[in-house]
């Protein structure tokens, strides 16, 4: 590789690498097709019925005349109109159906049991030393980087702040243009080229475990990071003392916070990455994706994996990493999941990621996430492990119908009124929103707590998302091709 540098790039570039083809004679396309009318058909079940109850439960109530209240200088029109109490009576006991199967979700995810299919597994991959006999835990870091001269130091140095140091660090430099292997050179750092890569960060980091994981041992444990992330500095201590602990444990996932900067769009993905900490938290650990930024895996784990491909789980027999998958970190999660694999992501565990720095970046970013999410599910169907899965699935397009069906009649409401009329019981509703908004981003600071506490902002934020999703429901319905983003550093993009 020529040790020039290529022509330095803005602060923050937006690189569109080639389209992932997505045909119609593609064998998956039926079934992601047949997803997407499971997620819609199941939705629209939902509102008829909520429709209906609410039509009927509404026949009796009378109106409530309003009246003026005066405030000074001021008045307003207050009506104390409150819903007919067959109706709170509906909506309590819809939210006591949705807990239970919340709840019921949950206990599945508690109850997964090793797959039934386990011992041709164990048959593939041979007998292997028991975890618990290890006397240490040995860390091996991998850490793809393609072009990430910028960020790449400062990965590096968070490592070197580490309480218990990795034992082994690989930066797996994958079709770089720029100075990034030799940086990771000159910082006394392992470097793997990898070789006619057109799979991108999967491929490249399964070029090097096909290397690197069969001459591992029992007490082995592989992190995966990206070179735009950095570790809290307890995470390796608090990882390997889990590992320790629980022989059976598969992974230690981490927690993710977003890095400062880009302003308001900025400022609402640090809002959405502190919520979701916090459901981290209340889970006790409990993961739902292993965060692709940074995750550790015991070796037995992977060559599991690896043996189980095209056998028991999706993928090429010997990969660890699924390469036709549109988001690696989801689907290995399932992978490890469908094989009976325990994981956690303790709080200790932190660590600060990239945020997208522009609408664009995001756009395509999200719509690779959840469509590789809808994909996924289409490749491993119904099961134990992807039962919770689906339900996220159905909260999100749910959600996204009843909020645009909410602001539509917000919008009709207001046009068609002569006079703004306060109703102090929906007041009373909204403020209780209000303040579930703030509470579950207070750990961010005053700048999340003021945006949560406008409300306003965040309900577009949660459109842009929402139309994402739309987006991707149609994209895959007709088979369209995506692509892959990818966000360059160029010098300073840190600052």
């Amino acid at each position: 590789m020529d040790d020039a540098p290529a022509t330095q790039p803005s602060a923050h570039v937006f690189a569109r690498l080639p389209e992932i083809p997505v045909r119609s004679s593609d064998p998956q396309a039926g079934a992601r097709r047949l997803v997407v009318s499971l997620v819609v058909a199941v939705v629209v079940v939902l509102l008829a019925f909520v429709s209906v109850a609410a039509l009927f439960s509404a026949r009796g109530e009378l109106p409530v005349e309003p009246r003026a209240l005066s405030f000074g200088p001021f008045e307003v029109v207050v009506s104390t109109q409150v819903p007919d109490w067959d109706f709170l009576l509906l909506v309590g006991l819809s939210l006591v159906l949705v807990a239970a199967v919340a709840i019921a979700l949950e206990i599945t995810a508690t109850l997964l049991t090793v797959n039934p299919d386990r011992e041709v597994l164990d048959e593939l991959r041979g007998d292997t030393a028991d975890p618990a006999t290890c006397p240490d835990i040995r860390i091996t870091i991998l850490v793809p980087a393609h072009n990430e001269e910028a960020s790449l130091p400062v990965t590096l140095g968070a490592l070197a702040q580490q309480t218990r140091q990795p034992d082994r660090v690989i930066v797996v430099a994958d079709n770089c243009t720029d100075r990034t292997p030799q940086i990771a050179e000159e910082m006394g750092y392992e470097v793997f080229r990898s070789v006619n890569n057109a799979d991108k960060k999967a491929g490249a980091l399964n070029q090097a475990l096909t290397r690197i994981l069969p001459e591992s041992e029992v007490c082995d444990v592989f992190m995966v990071m990206d070179a735009d992330t950095s570790l809290a500095p307890r995470f390796l201590e608090v990882g390997a003392q889990r590992f320790r602990a629980d022989p059976e444990l598969s992974s230690v996932g981490g927690v993710f916070y977003g890095e400062g900067g880009s302003g308001l769009l900025g400022q609402f993905q640090r809002n959405e990455y502190t919520r979701y900490s916090l459901q981290i938290r209340a889970r006790h650990g409990r993961v739902f994706v292993l965060t692709g930024t940074a995750s550790m895996f015991r070796s037995q784990a992977l060559l599991d994996v690896a043996a189980a491909r095209g056998v028991i789980i999706p993928g090429g027999t010997g990969q660890v990493y699924d390469t036709e998958a549109l988001t690696e970190d989801n689907e290995l999660t399932l992978a490890l999941k469908s094989l009976g694999g325990s994981m956690t992501s303790p709080a200790e565990c932190q660590v600060t990621t990239e945020i997208m720095p522009t609408w664009r970046n995001l756009w395509v970013q999200r719509k690779r996430w959840q469509r590789g999410a809808l994909e996924n599910l289409s490749e491993y169907g119904i099961t134990r492990a992807t039962v919770r899965y689906w339900g996220q699935q159905f909260g999100i397009a749910y959600g996204t119908i009843a909020l645009n069906l909410f602001l539509l009649l917000m919008f009709i409401t207001i046009v068609a009124v002569d006079q703004w009329i306060w109703f102090p019981f929906w007041l009373a509703v909204g403020l209780v929103f209000v303040v579930e908004r703030v509470a579950t981003v207070w750990r961010g600071g005053w700048r999340a707590r003021i945006l949560a506490a406008v409300l306003v902002p965040e309900l577009g934020y949660d459109l842009f998302l929402q139309a994402v999703f739309v987006k991707c429901l149609f994209d895959i319905s007709m088979a369209k091709r995506t692509t892959w983003g990818h966000v360059e550093h160029g010098p300073g993009a840190g600052a």
